[in-house]
């Protein structure tokens, strides 16, 4: 019916759709059949956005605005990140000021990893817009294209199966002994399929323990 041009609607007589029922199954659905999907407000951006990004609904992190400069925004993704080491897999929801949306999107990129998301622009409004595709395609896109309006950025979880604590000790302590840790942090990262800045900050503490004895 919708790909015939009838307008449909999802409703729910137990709260917001597709946050705890399994309406995310027929949006994604109609977004991978490119038609188009769009939601009544909501109570703010971040839930509307997560309803419209066809990532998986729950749980989710709702992160309000990242830091405004890049190094502390990426000491905040390496938190995310580090509880992610340890169990966490949630959808991630940010707000963030539009002329800070490429720069946020590079710094997403690079600590997160290549992640589906969407980025929620002027939801509810004349303009709106919901762009979804990898953070790389993203950061291309509005690395060249000014956003304007409000942004609300989802982040799907973690796709690689993250390595614990004990197997990123134990292959940075192989690599250590045999190369140098500029070497050894890129050989781990890459095996691991881990964050670089997350790897060489464990390479620092493990050098560090060990000249201390």
């Amino acid at each position: 019916m919708m790909r015939e041009g009838q307008r449909l609607a999802l409703v729910s007589d137990a709260g917001a759709p597709l946050i705890a029922d399994p309406g995310y199954r027929l949006v994604r659905a109609a977004i991978d059949e490119g038609l188009v999907v769009s939601a009544v407000p909501g109570p703010n951006a971040a839930i509307m956005a997560l309803a419209l990004s066809g990532l998986p609904p729950h749980p989710f992190l709702f992160g309000g605005f990242l830091p405004p400069r890049s190094a502390a925004r990426r000491s905040a993704l390496q938190r995310i990140v580090a509880a992610e080491q340890v169990g966490l897999a949630a959808t991630l929801v940010f707000y963030e000021a539009p002329h800070r949306l490429a720069a946020c999107l590079d710094d997403c990129l690079a600590i997160l990893g290549d992640r589906p998301a969407a980025v929620g622009r002027e939801l509810t409004k004349r303009f709106e817009e919901t762009r979804r595709g990898a953070l790389s395609a993203l950061a291309g896109h509005y690395a060249t294209t000014a956003p304007r309006g409000e942004i609300t950025l989802v982040i799907g979880p973690a796709t690689r199966t993250n390595a614990s604590a004990e197997a990123l000790d134990e292959a940075l302590e192989t690599a250590l002994a045999a190369m140098s840790i500029k070497d050894a942090v890129s050989a781990v990262a890459r095996e691991l399929e881990l964050p670089r800045k997350l790897v060489y900050a464990r390479a620092l503490s493990l050098k560090q323990d060990a000249e201390s004895g």
